[in-house]
């Protein structure tokens, strides 16, 4: 019996596709959109992202994703907006300067999505959240170097997360919306 265990664990070993990746900030966007005074919507994105996805081919649900933001990365294309997100009244990333993504639960769906499922880290405050996510395409790039790409998109409220600060419209409303859209582009190279 020991030995058909060991037998086992060494074939499972063998045929293991258990990889690790780097996420490529160079090539890769966390972006979001909110609501503006009701009707229009502004995007804008972090540009310094880092992280690790664990990917196990055979056995997708146990895959992982780590992720970590700089909150002061954030551009939305105005730097007095910028400025005013970056401080106490939004992100404060003078007091928590990163957000993060860690992933508790991968489910596979039909073809090459996923369900993703973890604890999103924002102004301090950890809630559980799911990311719809599709693995785009994989490849190698002029360097050798494997690569594979994913989107996936969750839509939070940014109250759940601390972030109230807001003003009431004279005709009704307010400046800005309470529903963040997170859309990712990711790409990340192969590391073992």
């Amino acid at each position: 019996m020991e030995t058909e265990t060991t037998t086992n664990t060494q074939t499972q070993a063998m045929t293991s596709t258990r990889t690790t990746w780097a996420i490529d900030p160079a090539h890769s966007t966390v972006g979001f959109g909110v609501k503006h005074m009701m009707f229009t919507t502004v995007r804008g994105r972090f540009g310094d992202i880092r992280g690790t996805i664990t990917l196990d081919e055979q056995r997708l649900e146990n895959s992982s994703v780590e992720v970590e933001i700089e909150v002061a990365s954030i551009d939305t294309r105005d730097e007095k907006r910028d400025a005013h997100l970056r401080s106490p009244d939004f992100f404060d990333a003078e007091q928590f300067p990163t957000m993060t993504f860690r992933s508790t639960r991968v489910e596979p769906r039909r073809g090459d999505e996923a369900r993703v499922t973890g604890d999103l880290t924002i102004h301090g405050v950890t809630r559980e959240v799911t990311l719809d996510t599709t693995m785009t395409g994989r490849g190698t790039n002029p360097w050798g170097v494997d690569v594979i790409g994913f989107e996936a998109s969750t839509r939070i409220s940014r109250k759940d997360f601390g972030l109230e600060w807001n003003v009431a419209l004279e005709s009704g409303g307010f400046l800005v919306g309470d529903e963040i859209k997170i859309e990712l582009d990711i790409e990340a190279a192969k590391q073992s």
